[in-house]
């Protein structure tokens, strides 16, 4: 940004809803006061209005645009002591400076008050919009420093004068003020004269307000203290250079630990590198004027760079020194010359031809053993001339730098790389960002004016009509309603920034299946709105049919961009980013989480390299919120070492971190020219809520695959993971809130709906990557986003049946356990349930306590056997070991599926018995519930009629029984010996399960 621009920080204070009465009558009189960076405004004041309207638009100056997302903007509420006893406090709101927009992408957003302490009885919500505008600074006119000098002593007098008055003002002000308003700052006595210049709109705007009936009130003044930091910082860099560069220097350095954006490998192996910096070479004779390039030569390895004339190359070569196998470095140039060769062909003439040819300038050795090491944040090494030796042609030079350093240095992203292929850019290690998405919800109301049919068709007497929308590859349509009536329907869409130009909206006639007209909405002007306060504007739209039709009728839509919801893009049970799509509704950074790529280990061959033997070209993907990391690929090796560190901002601890293994096999392309298709190794996840904040876990990971013949131990991976947080009460604060936004609890949306918005919402982030450069698979996306979560496999409906078993298994050992104790399995312990049964009935005050008391000690003894180590996939929860290769076969099979008929029908025939269990299992639970409910409606009179005598007998005797005696003896009576109990059902059961159900009546 240019130096001379400012920007403005705009807060428009709209209004408040249903606020807390705080004047003892029923009512509040409230006003708002903004802080921002030491500023502070004041809005007017609206009396004896619970629902306040202000419309007010607050101005704020950003002193450090760079430093602004770690600002905080504080708006606070009060009650007017004009109109009660005292200022009363009416909650407060704090926004962060990341969730401020430009001017243009504002929206009216209602913000909950919150308390200032526990006890704070506040309620209500204030709707605010905040944006920047950034502005051009007026260039400052070049006055002589004498006449500055003069204006200063003659303003000085006067601007002391106005600093007492306002003194004593504030004084006044100061002894009037309740304690529960935040007390303002002391203003210095002596302000220098820098300060004063500014402070003549402060203290003007601090005046006194005016009395009772005037309801307006002036902003007030700034916190002197913040600004007169600011005035002589920004007086220091117009005057002195050297300190404006220290002040910028400090401001930098804190705008790059505010962005988090660290490079202190501290998770990972330091790997050695041997750096070499190609400058440029200098000839003796410099004609004739031919291309240059440099030749590299360590052991194995031998690379040339660019060919130039005239030009430098400013190459880097880095050499992974673990696998080199020489002492010495050469370095040559070479001059491409062209020389003309005689070529006889039989008994013709001689012919010229051009042939170039590479002419060796010379070279220079380096000894590995004396080359120098540099660590980040040392400066980089200087280049130096170095003589090349030759014979034939002497006097030439090359400037080359040559280092030994880690893969921290600033030089290894943009270098050529020996393991990872050199320069190619599908082996780079690379950061991708998924595209922002949105919902687009289009409201269908109604048509008019429809001109339907043409003058050779015959009119249909009521035609039905439906609308269809389209955004993209997208295709909703409303149901059929007949014209003159309305369908009120909402078609949501899933948009992507950058959207696409135009929503088209399509009438169609479906008793003849012709387009009636259509009509195009330009998507990036439509109104975002953040909640469900306010519906958007509606709109008349002309619909244009056929070429001979310009104008077929007009439809009336309402249609916005909801900035209220997150769009689901994954699985949601690992999900990794639950923000809205809206910025002003972003949630507070409560963490970092470094992930460290550290490496992998005893992979196995998933190619053929040359047709002669196995290797693998393995890279990592992460994938956390909307950042993807890619790292380097390193080729043909089954033990690669990445060594790569990553940090990512955390907003929810309740997330999911994937980490997926590929083999890269885009680098290489056919003789078509298409690349071909990375290969899955594994994937891992980790859920940060098991994690514990600010401790490193250094974990190897069982690297498994499903394929179509079972699942297949592929390797290990080797990563690091530390979650970091400052916060514990923000982090606690965070398991109390809503995992979606709010508008997911207004407005929900159906099971289905969301459904197809999330597969769509994959497929625009699947498309959107594949068009990055280099791209990343869809493949790879597919894999990492889980898009056949969805789709049907045995294999996870059985283990899902065995998940369910699992839950309730607790609930059947405690069910075995009283059968125990029932039965006198354990003397005993039959003895201690009589005991604990007597204390239950002669205390029952203590029971609640005493539970959770039991509770808090089964949980506190049981921390110390909690899992160290982060959770992995688990073979056996996925039940890869238990199912035949057709159910696997089945998995793999996709939509439609392109198996023979008489597979097809085999799988269907055991879909078939599997559902006839299902169907059994829901027709017994429903018979449990209709026999109850038969017992009321008298379907079967004897029996209700001896639950009518059984019921009136049972209310004498509990009116004559105390209920503890009544719990006593039931307690007793179902823990009896059982040399007093039969073996037959008991009569309550038995009279139960005579009673009828609907079964008999299903055909």
């Amino acid at each position: 940004m240019a130096e001379n621009c400012t920007r403005k920080l705009i807060v428009e204070i709209c209004n408040a809803k249903n606020l807390m009465p705080k004047d003892g009558q029923g009512t509040a009189s409230a006003y708002a006061i903004v802080d921002f960076d030491g500023q502070r405004r004041r809005t007017k004041t609206k009396f004896r209005d619970l629902n306040p309207v202000w419309d007010e638009k607050l101005e704020f100056l950003v002193h450090d645009i760079e430093s602004m997302a770690a600002e905080m903007l504080e708006i606070n509420l009060y009650n007017d002591k004009k109109m009660g006893k005292r200022s009363t406090f009416l909650g407060k709101v704090k926004l962060a400076g990341s969730v401020f927009v430009k001017a243009g992408e504002e929206t009216l957003v209602y913000y909950p008050l919150e308390k200032r302490s526990v006890f704070s009885q506040i309620k209500g919500e204030i709707g605010v919009k905040v944006f920047y505008v950034d502005e051009e600074a007026p260039p400052a006119p070049a006055e002589p420093a004498a006449e500055q000098k003069a204006e200063t002593a003659e303003e000085k007098p006067k601007e002391e004068e106005d600093k007492k008055e306002e003194n004593v003002e504030e004084k006044k002000e100061e002894e009037e003020k309740p304690k529960e308003e935040p007390p303002k700052e002391e203003e210095k006595p002596n302000p220098p004269p820098a300060e004063a210049s500014k402070s003549e709109d402060t203290t003007a705007a601090a005046t006194p307000p005016p009395p009772p009936p005037e309801v307006e009130n002036p902003p007030i003044a700034h916190k002197e203290e913040a600004s007169s930091t600011k005035v002589v910082a920004t007086k220091s860099k117009a005057e002195t250079g050297k300190s404006s560069q220290l002040v910028i220097n400090e401001l930098e350095l804190r705008s790059l630990s505010g962005d988090h954006n660290r490079i202190a490998y501290d998770l990972v192996d330091r790997m050695p590198f041997l750096y070499v910096r190609v400058v440029k070479a200098k000839r003796a004779n410099k004609e004739p004027a031919c291309p240059l390039h440099a030749k590299l030569v360590i052991g194995t390895h031998s690379i040339k760079t660019k060919s130039q004339i005239d030009k430098d190359w400013d190459q880097v070569f880095a050499f992974d020194k673990e696998g080199l196998n020489s002492s010495s470095l050469e370095v040559s140039v070479w001059a491409e010359e062209e020389k003309k060769e005689e070529q006889k062909e039989g008994d013709a003439a001689a012919t010229a031809a051009t042939v170039v040819v590479d002419n060796c300038l010379g070279a220079v050795s380096f000894d590995l053993q004396e080359v120098p090491k540099r660590v980040p944040p040392d400066s980089p090494l200087a280049p130096q001339w170095y003589s090349l030796e030759s014979e034939k042609s002497p006097g030439n030079d090359v400037m080359v730098s040559v280092w030994v350093g880690t893969q921290a240095d600033e030089a290894f992203q943009e270098a050529w790389q020996s393991d990872s292929g050199g320069l190619i850019p599908e082996t780079r290690a690379k950061v991708y960002l998924s595209p922002k998405l949105w919902y687009l919800r289009l409201t269908v109301i109604q048509t008019q004016d429809l001109q339907l049919g043409s003058g050779s068709e015959p009119k249909v007497r009521s035609p039905e009509l439906y609308v269809k929308a389209q955004l993209g590859a997208q295709l909703f349509k409303t149901s059929r309603t007949p014209v003159g009536l309305a369908w009120n329907e909402d078609l949501v869409f899933v948009a992507a920034e950058p959207f696409e130009p135009f929503l088209v909206v399509m009438v169609e006639d479906w008793s003849n299946g012709q387009l009636v007209g259509q009509a195009k909405i330009h998507v990036p002007s439509l109104e975002r709105r953040t909640d469900d306060k306010t519906e958007p504007k509606s709109r008349w739209f002309n619909l244009v049919g056929a070429e001979n039709k310009p104008y077929a009728g007009r439809i009336h839509v309402r249609a916005c961009l909801e900035g209220g919801y997150h769009v689901l893009d994954e699985a949601a049970h690992v999900t990794s980013d639950v923000q809205a799509a809206a910025k002003q509704l972003a949630k507070p950074l409560i963490g970092l989480l470094d992930v460290a790529i550290r490496g992998a280990s005893n992979l196995l061959p998933v190619k053929t390299k040359d047709g002669t033997r196995g290797t693998t070209d393995a890279y990592v993907v992460a994938k956390y919120g909307q950042k993807w990391i890619r790292t380097r690929t390193i080729l043909d090796r089954f033990n690669p070492r990445w060594n790569e560190q990553y940090t990512w901002d955390v907003y929810d601890p309740c997330t999911v971190l994937t980490i997926g293994v590929f083999d890269n096999g885009r680098y290489k392309r056919d003789e078509a020219g298409k690349p071909g298709r990375d290969l899955r190794i594994g994937k891992i996840r980790v859920r940060l809520s098991t994690l514990d904040t600010n401790k490193v876990y250094l974990n190897s990971y069982m690297l498994t695959v499903l394929l179509p013949n079972g699942a297949k131990k592929m390797g290990e991976i080797e990563i690091a993971v530390r979650f970091s947080c400052s916060s514990w009460l923000s982090l606690i604060q965070a398991y109390g809130t809503p995992l979606l936004p709010r508008m997911h609890y207004l407005r929900p949306l159906g099971p289905a709906q969301q459904d197809i918005l999330r597969q769509t919402a994959m497929r625009i982030v699947t498309a959107r990557l594949a068009r990055s450069e280099p791209p990343l698979g869809q493949e790879v996306v597919q894999f990492m986003l889980d898009t056949d979560t969805h789709v049907w496999s045995m294999r996870k409906s059985k283990a899902n049946w065995f998940r369910v078993v699992g839950c309730l298994s607790h609930a059947a050992i405690l069910a075995r356990w009283l059968h125990g104790v029932r039965t006198w399995a354990h003397p005993p312990t039959t003895i201690l349930v009589h005991v604990l049964l007597i204390a239950v009935v002669m205390c029952p005050q203590l029971v609640l306590s005493t539970i959770f008391m039991y509770a808090f000690l089964i949980l506190a003894l049981r921390f110390r056997y909690r899992m160290r180590v982060t959770h992995n996939v688990d073979l056996r929860l996925s039940y890869v070991d238990a199912v035949g290769p057709d159910e696997l076969d089945e998995e793999f099979d996709g939509l439609p599926t392109t198996r023979s008929p008489d597979t097809v029908r085999f799988r269907y025939d055991r879909l078939r018995a599997l559902a006839s269990r299902a169907q059994s299992l829901l027709g017994d639970v429903a018979a449990q519930g209709e026999r109850l409910e038969a017992l009321f409606n008298w379907k079967d009179p004897r029996a209700t009629g001896i639950f009518v005598v059984v019921c009136l007998f049972a209310s004498l005797l509990f009116y004559v029984v105390p209920f503890k005696v009544f719990v006593l003896g039931s307690g007793f009576y179902y823990i009896r010996h059982p040399r007093f109990r039969g073996d037959m059902p008991s009569a309550p059961l038995n009279f139960f399960r005579r009673l009828p159900s609907l079964s008999d009546q299903i055909m």
